[in-house]
């Protein structure tokens, strides 16, 4: 019976959703706060029934009810608890629920925080999100039920895919998801202001919170993923352009540019029309990231393989919003105004720049995905746009912006100074310099440009030093007076200085390990050693092991380093009982932040084993580095400027850009 309530909870969920998708915009119409309050309410309804649902849904894998269809395909008796509880989104049907979850949760805390906003925009924003819940509600209700139930009850079920078995599925698509649909508030806000026609710098203030909580979730779940995929695959690597990690790095390069654009637009009330145009291009890409998982045009360890016929409504659902809002802005944008001006050189003149160079290095990797799926589809060929292609184009673009990132917070507003600018960071650029020839060296050298990569990660990490040394006045001032000015920086400057740091150690990262990682495929028996980066890795010989719901063939593997010990590492071939599918587990040791990763390959004719060896050195930068951007996003987001936004408006009839008057002063 409880199963039948959380189908009923959804359908009710729609009701509430239909309500809250038309009487707020008659009521912002007409000025009529009644009405508009109930964008509020039925949004707060809305969220209780969905999470209610969602909440079904997770009971009935916890305790094993094979009499619903989503539970037997994807889960088992043997199962982990941990595994039970991941596996509720480790599907179709269930990922669309956590997606409907998050995209409910965001709506009602804009209803819940939302007080500081204008009356009649909160009631269009709240309508707008509830017109998104609507469409994937009727998807999920009509394509993809996550309750239907199998008469008789299947005594077991067909366990969850072993790939999925892991606890980075745990962390990876919720932290995924609360990026991609996190974005979906800044898009309501764009299309609430273009139904008013009325935007200003109260609403990039309005704005920003949401498009930095966003961005920092989409950070953390790219970067959980990337991890995930590098350990549980066994394939050694941590990035391979494949066409559904595309789909989620799109929408972050693009957030990262909204991020930068509405900052311009709250300071200097200027890139009005852009930032509303990356407000709708931002979600549009988060879109178009669902419709590529799941209409089975692509194949990939990620996709879930999906009937047609789902991938034709969420491709309607996609025109719809997509196409709808790209009309209305090509309505509206003639009327909005410009805003204000600024010279080329400046800290406006340099967000542009990070706003170009984004933009297009979105569009490449858009072009470099879609290509081959439309190429396909209109002649039958089949082509492969892989790592060359992405790694060419996508570095060329990117290495002018990385060199221009620690000049924009030393520019003035309006009108900067470049040789100011300069000078101040003339020593971050000397010590980078050392720095990479430094390690090139400790490296034992390579290929002579990895000394300009390295020094670029170092130009990024001392630059956001640098940018925090020039704020406080350390050493022109007394060290007392430069801490107590250090201590009254706004914590949105320590946000971006960490961004911008974490930004530098990913970027070293990546070139360290491109340049000096080694890898062999060798052929060892037991009591054979191989050397892999400095250490002495010794094939100790296999044992069975027995796990929950799987058995596996381990490999134990001693190192040594310099004749002292330094430990072990296993790696194992697993056969999952319920699917009989074969899993390879990778074994890593790390050393500082660099790793040794192992991976078991097939027994030889002579009953050797093939082993893969890699030594990947600072390969935990990469990833180092994302965690202290995700860091700097929240400590951004702990400023009170942000929590707070722009005053609330004194009089329901003061126009917003009057409000945007009243903040900007």
């Amino acid at each position: 019976m409880i199963v039948e309530l959380g189908h009923y909870a959804l359908i009710l969920a729609l009701a509430a959703s239909l309500l809250v998708s038309i009487l707020p915009v008659i009521g912002a119409r007409r000025g009529d706060p009644g009405l508009m309050q109930t964008a509020v309410n039925g949004t707060l309804v809305q969220f209780a029934l969905v999470a209610f649902s969602y909440g079904v849904l997770t009971h009935a894998y916890l305790v094993s009810d094979f009499s619903l269809l989503n539970v037997y395909q994807n889960s088992h008796s043997l199962l982990p608890a941990i595994y039970r509880f991941a596996a509720v989104w480790g599907n179709h049907e269930g990922s669309m629920m956590l997606w409907l979850l998050i995209l409910t949760l965001f709506s009602a805390s804009v209803a819940a925080f939302g007080g500081n906003l204008p009356d009649r925009l909160r009631a269009n924003v709240l309508a707008v999100q509830a017109w998104i819940a609507s469409a994937f509600l009727f998807f999920i209700l009509l394509t993809s039920n996550p309750f239907i139930r199998l008469m008789p009850a299947p005594a077991e079920g067909q366990d969850l895919n072993p790939i999925l078995q892991d606890p980075g599925l745990a962390i990876h698509p919720p932290l995924l998801y609360l990026g991609y649909v996190g974005f979906s508030v800044c898009f309501s806000f764009a299309i609430a202001a273009l139904i008013d026609g009325r935007i200003d710098a109260a609403w990039a203030r309005w704005v920003r919170p949401w498009a930095l909580a966003a961005w920092t979730f989409l950070t953390a779940g790219i970067a959980m993923g990337s991890y995930w995929a590098y350990y549980e695959l066994g394939w050694g690597g941590w990035w391979f352009w494949d066409p559904v990690e595309n789909a989620s790095f799109m929408p972050w390069l693009a957030g990262t540019a909204l991020l930068h654009s509405a900052l311009v637009m709250e300071k200097r009330d200027a890139l009005k029309v852009w930032t509303v145009l990356l407000s709708i291009l931002t979600f549009s890409l988060s879109l178009l990231g669902t419709f590529l998982v799941r209409s089975g045009v692509l194949t990939s360890v990620h996709a879930f393989a999906t009937d047609p016929s789902r991938g034709i409504f969420i491709l309607c659902i996609l025109v719809l919003f997509i196409g709808g809002a790209l009309f209305l802005f090509m309505l509206r944008a003639p009327a909005l105004k410009t805003g204000g001006l600024f010279q080329p050189v400046s800290r406006e003149g340099a967000l542009v720049l990070n706003n170009l160079v984004l933009t297009v290095s979105t569009a490449t990797v858009l072009i470099g995905t879609l290509y081959p799926l439309l190429l396909e589809t209109l002649t039958g060929e089949r082509i492969s746009v892989g790592p060359p292609f992405f790694n060419l184009t996508f570095g060329l673009l990117m290495l002018p912006l990385l060199v221009a990132v620690p000049f924009g917070p030393m520019l003035a507003w309006k009108r900067g100074d470049l040789y100011g600018a300069l000078q101040r960071l003339y020593l971050a650029a000397i010590l980078a310099f050392l720095a990479g020839v430094a390690l090139y060296y400790w490296q034992h050298g390579g290929p002579v440009l990895v000394v300009f990569g390295l020094g670029l990660g170092f130009f990024l990490i001392f630059g956001a030093v640098a940018d925090l040394v020039f704020r406080s006045g350390l050493g022109k001032q007394p060290l007392s007076v430069a801490f107590r000015r250090l201590a009254g920086l706004p914590r949105s400057a320590f946000g971006t200085a960490l961004a911008h740091f974490g930004l530098g150690v990913s970027v070293l990262g990546i070139i360290a390990v491109s340049a000096f990682q080694t890898e062999s495929v060798v052929e060892m028996k037991p009591g054979e050693t191989v050397n892999a980066g400095g250490y002495a890795v010794t094939f100790k010989g296999m044992t069975s092991v027995r796990g929950a719901n799987f058995t596996a063939d381990q490999g134990v593997f001693e190192l040594r380093r310099g004749g002292v010990s330094a430990g072990r590492i296993t790696s194992s071939k697993r056969l999952y009982l319920a699917r009989q599918m074969p899993v390879t587990e990778s074994g890593i040791r790390t050393f500082g932040l660099s790793q040794l990763y192992l991976a078991l390959g097939d027994v030889s004719k002579d009953g050797g084993m093939v082993v893969r060896i890699w030594w990947k050195p600072f390969i935990l930068c990469i990833w180092g580095g994302a965690v202290i951007m995700m860091l700097g996003g929240f400590v951004s987001l702990s400023d009170r400027r942000l929590r707070v936004g722009a005053p609330r408006r004194k009089a329901k009839a003061e126009p917003v850009a009057q409000a945007g008057m009243e903040a900007a002063e």
